[in-house]
């Protein structure tokens, strides 16, 4: 009887979000979104020190309608009402919201991309105060690619050339993807490579005969593309393309509250998106 009534509390249990970047074109989709979960209720909105909707209502500002959140500049303002912190912002404000949070450190959720060494190190320090789900893609279809391009890795080894082609919105500050550096390492791991080593970002010119251990990771930027990623292993007589195309932003929210209601309940360190969806 006991065990019945804990695990009624524990389906029952209402998890407080933070969005931070909730004004942008993640954080309003999951400020939409975070509507239909009944185990979510959003508490908390941020955006950076001169956003012009700063103190308005977040859900005018997102187009759902009166939700009584003002949109503040500080997660410290909102923190007190939260469990779980989903930031979809910029590399600075994930790390101004982390340090911001050092005396009452939450779980959180970043799919934020274009993280240098250092503020991986800052993230990786945090982690250990709290659990943290760390993603450059948030998609199920995405993640299962990741699993199975390790395994493709493995099998063709050195005899296949692998080439990355990842494509997105004019607007997106970061190139490559952070999903796309992710395909790389995954690719490079497998292959007991170094990507740091063998990954070619671009090629102009007369640049010779390709290397046969090196990763190319190409970039286009073009319109409204939401997200599409290509691996190519290619040898003498025969080629492997695996593609994913996101048509729509709220793949990737949903993932982040998926990620959301899995990290609350979690002890600290550093996580990503194959822990969440059980593929390790």
């Amino acid at each position: 009887m006991k065990e019945k009534a804990l695990l009624r509390k524990e389906r029952t249990t209402m998890i407080k979000i933070i969005v931070s970047g909730a004004a942008g074109r993640m954080g309003s989709r999951i400020i939409a979104l975070s509507r239909d979960i009944k185990d979510i209720h959003l508490s908390g909105a941020v955006e950076h020190k001169n956003h012009p909707a700063l103190g308005r209502d977040i859900g005018e500002v997102t187009g759902i309608g009166t939700t009584g959140i003002k949109l503040t500049d500080n997660v410290r303002n909102v923190t007190e009402k939260a469990d779980v912190l989903i930031d979809f912002s910029s590399t600075s404000a994930t790390i101004e919201c982390l340090k911001n949070l050092a005396d009452r450190p939450m779980s959180v959720v970043i799919g934020t991309t274009g993280f240098s060494k250092d503020e991986i190190g800052h993230i990786s320090l945090y982690a250990q105060k709290a659990p943290c789900v760390l993603a450059p893609n948030m998609s199920v279809g995405v993640n299962l690619l990741l699993k199975v391009l390790a395994n493709i890795a493995k099998v063709t080894g050195d005899d296949y050339d692998v080439e990355i082609i990842e494509a997105h919105h004019r607007m997106k500050k970061d190139a490559p993807s952070g999903t796309a550096i992710k395909m790389a390492q995954v690719v490079a791991s497998a292959l007991n490579r170094k990507l740091e080593d063998t990954a070619v970002y671009a090629r102009h010119g007369l640049i010779g005969e390709r290397t046969q251990k090196e990763i190319g990771i190409q970039t286009i930027r073009a319109g409204d593309i939401v997200g599409e990623h290509t691996v190519i292993f290619g040898t003498q007589g025969e080629r492997i393309e695996i593609t994913h195309k996101a048509s729509s932003r709220d793949t990737f929210a949903r993932g982040a509250l998926k990620a959301a209601l899995w990290v609350y309940k979690q002890t600290p360190g550093l996580y990503d998106m194959q822990d969440v969806l059980g593929l390790k």
